[in-house]
């Protein structure tokens, strides 16, 4: 292949890199706008994501997840329990140890809110596109799955 043409090639490809991370910042907005309002920092973030994604960890394993010294993330658990987003409890298995998960409010949060928040701009903006148009977007993300690889674009995730 000629040099211009790999060049080309290259600058398409950063050209899409920078609209899928647009179309991505877009489409989190909402989400993104909802956490905010949590004012949470962000190792209370990454605290609350361990915790969503694991169903639940002791101090110490989410010390060791979050790289972050027991006293630091033993501070930010007592913060997080305050406001009424974790709760510890003791082990079913062994009651000397305790577990940090995530309490219903945000588990309720995590199961229905978010997949609305995430899904809505994404919904909107096809309701604004011809049925074309929608046609021609869902044809070429497709295309592009399976240009990258993806055998099945349809039922991959």
């Amino acid at each position: 292949m000629a040099r211009a043409q790999t060049g080309k090639f290259v600058e398409m490809a950063q050209q899409i890199e920078r609209d899928l991370h647009v179309i991505r910042d877009l489409i989190r907005h909402p989400l993104n706008a909802e956490f905010a309002r949590g004012n949470l920092t962000g190792p209370q973030k990454a605290a609350m994501r361990a915790l969503v994604c694991s169903g639940g960890m002791s101090l110490k394993e989410l010390s060791g997840h979050l790289g972050l010294a027991h006293s630091t993330v033993s501070g930010i658990v007592d913060r997080l329990e305050k406001r009424g987003m974790v709760e510890r409890r003791q082990s079913d298995e062994d009651r000397r140890f305790t577990r940090i998960v995530v309490t219903r409010p945000v588990q309720k949060f995590v199961r229905e809110t978010m997949p609305k928040l995430l899904v809505h701009p994404l919904a909107q903006a096809l309701a604004r596109a011809t049925p074309r148009d929608r046609k021609a977007i869902v044809e070429g993300i497709h295309a592009l799955r399976r240009f990258l690889g993806d055998d099945n674009p349809r039922t991959g995730s």
